[in-house]
């Protein structure tokens, strides 16, 4: 992996946002436009009643950061409640999720270096960072259902 040399400018326009695989929460990754081989920069708008995975990273730390709303995060067996402009680091090994039960939205800013933590034998040994079901979601959201279904395909109109 190689850092770059001189700068990127990432305008909003430049993002690309899709939902995540797993849990559809939007998503934006500021530091993938930029051509960054070493750190990962990923906006995530969560929804009212919405968590992210519940995982860990193997060696990396990670910063969250709160754009805008209020930010919840449980990290082992504790949550914390981080205000806008706020921000906390999770180092590596210890289980983390981003989600939200209250009623607007939140908005976070992570960043990591996911790319950089594994050894080449270890790509693609997704129980390093999924030790247990990434889909479980926080004691605030029991008794909801997220993620949301899948959308079916539209029906071909020929």
């Amino acid at each position: 992996m190689r850092p770059i040399e001189g700068y990127c400018l990432v305008k909003p326009d430049d993002l690309h946002w899709r939902p995540s695989n797993l849990m559809r929460i939007p998503n934006a990754d500021y530091l993938e436009r930029s051509g960054s081989q070493i750190l990962g920069g990923r906006l995530w708008r969560l929804p009212p009643g919405s968590a992210n995975t519940w995982h860990r990273h193997v060696r990396a730390e990670e910063f969250y950061f709160v754009v805008e709303g209020t930010g919840r995060i449980r990290i082992g067996a504790e949550t914390l409640t981080v205000p806008r402009l706020g921000g906390v680091l999770v180092g590596p090994g210890a289980l983390r999720q981003i989600f939200n039960d209250t009623a607007a939205d939140a908005l976070w800013l992570v960043i990591g270096a996911p790319e950089a933590e594994l050894h080449p034998q270890e790509r693609g040994n997704m129980a390093l960072f999924y030790p247990e079901d990434p889909k479980q979601l926080p004691p605030e959201l029991q008794g909801r259902a997220w993620p949301p279904p899948a959308e079916a395909p539209a029906a071909d109109p020929a």
